[in-house]
């Protein structure tokens, strides 16, 4: 968990920020299931929301029914605990049978025969289900009727290079660029919520426009961002992945295989751009506090953004070798042609284990770990001053 705090110029607006991490993002929502519990009251308790790539998913459902937050959670839940791996990517074995042939005819003929697939992994079924369990114009009743001030869902524009910020919101909020990043505003639709989390390779882009679009978190350099620009000035950040937890294998010296440094990569890409932007916010904190009236890149002064980030307390890796039978025979089979089912192999298989088993898991430490800090969760969201370290830091 990464912390700063002290005290605020303006009132708090709480916003929520959902960083990707495939299937791990069920730790989010297990986090925030005991929020449920840890505040009575019924109401939103986050006006701004944004996510990317999986933690998109859980944006987009709590935007659409902010006007009901507590049913949105449970909507959540309910998913989460029942998942499969066949609602996210085809997986039988015929399907991947057939996917492999695909690839190496297209190879072994460089293309005249058969294109290239346009990914290793056919996520098809996850449309399916979004589409059945969103609905977008919800986030303007939201809106409308003062539960939300704004949500953005972050992807890469692959055309530009640039991180783009799709938002709704209230009116009085403008769109922003910056260096290799922007907010457009747009009426949010299950294509925005696909481009997303389209991880590179292993799920296909989306068009969106005249541009083709990827996961949010490739080019996300300042994951923070969108929700300072849509008003939040204490943000509640959900990660997926533990300080300790960083490298392929801690084990013996043996040169790590394909599905084991895609593992690592996807690490990488979820979570390291995420401490590097804590840094740099604590960084401009101290530097708002110590030369007051100090302007930023736009002129304007320098304010404090009070954030507090809550990670699993346990190793997901080893969740996952736990349930590793839990997968279905074509995931396994994958797994294991890419080297990733042994040893570091387990990271790769924690971000595609979308079963229940392990699911469900990580939904029981996510709601552990916010209990644990109940005091201190309720402290931030209520707009308190904290602690300068908390108990579990």
């Amino acid at each position: 968990m990464a912390l700063a705090a002290r005290s605020l110029q303006r009132p708090p607006v709480v916003g929520l920020v959902l960083t990707g991490g495939g299937a791990r993002a069920a730790y989010q929502v297990g986090v925030l299931t005991a929020l449920v519990e840890l505040l009575p009251r019924g109401r939103n308790p986050f006006p701004v929301i944004t996510g990317t790539s999986a933690g998109a998913v859980a944006a987009s459902v709590l935007a659409a029914q902010a006007y009901r937050w507590r049913q949105a959670v449970a909507g959540l839940a309910e998913v989460w605990s029942n998942f499969r791996v066949s609602q996210v990517f085809e997986v039988a074995p015929h399907s991947m049978l057939r996917a492999a042939a695909h690839w190496t005819l297209a190879l072994l003929s460089g293309g005249l025969m058969l294109q290239p697939p346009r990914s290793v992994l056919d996520n098809s079924p996850l449309h399916a289900l979004l589409e059945s369990r969103i609905d977008w114009q919800g986030v303007r009743t939201s809106v409308e009727r003062g539960h939300l001030r704004g949500v953005a869902l972050s992807a890469t524009c692959y055309r530009t290079g640039q991180s783009i910020a799709f938002y709704d919101g209230r009116s009085d909020i403008d769109d922003w660029a910056r260096i290799q990043r922007r907010g457009v505003r747009t009426n949010l639709t299950l294509d925005h919520l696909m481009a997303s989390a389209a991880i590179p390779m292993l799920f296909p882009p989306v068009r969106l426009g005249d541009s083709w679009f990827g996961d949010g978190a490739m080019r996300q350099q300042n994951p923070l961002s969108p929700a300072i620009h849509l008003g939040a000035n204490r943000l509640l950040i959900l990660g997926v992945r533990s300080r300790r937890e960083a490298g392929v294998s801690e084990g013996p010296l043996v040169m790590p295989a394909a599905g084991q440094i895609l593992g690592f990569m996807l690490d990488t890409l979820f979570s390291d751009q995420m401490y590097s932007d804590l840094e740099e916010t604590a960084r401009l904190n101290e530097l708002a506090v110590s030369a007051p009236g100090v302007p930023d890149s736009q002129g304007r002064n320098l304010s404090r953004i009070e954030t507090l980030m809550l990670t699993p307390s346990e190793d997901l890796r080893a969740i996952a070798a736990r349930h590793a039978a839990a997968m279905p025979p074509g995931l396994r089979g994958l797994l294991s042609v890419t080297g990733a089912r042994n040893g570091g192999g387990s990271q790769l298989a924690s971000y595609l284990m979308f079963e229940s088993a392990f699911t469900r898991e990580l939904m029981e430490l996510g709601y552990h770990d916010a209990k644990q800090l109940s005091g201190v969760l309720r402290d931030f969201i209520g707009g308190a001053p904290l602690p300068p370290r908390p108990p579990g830091l």
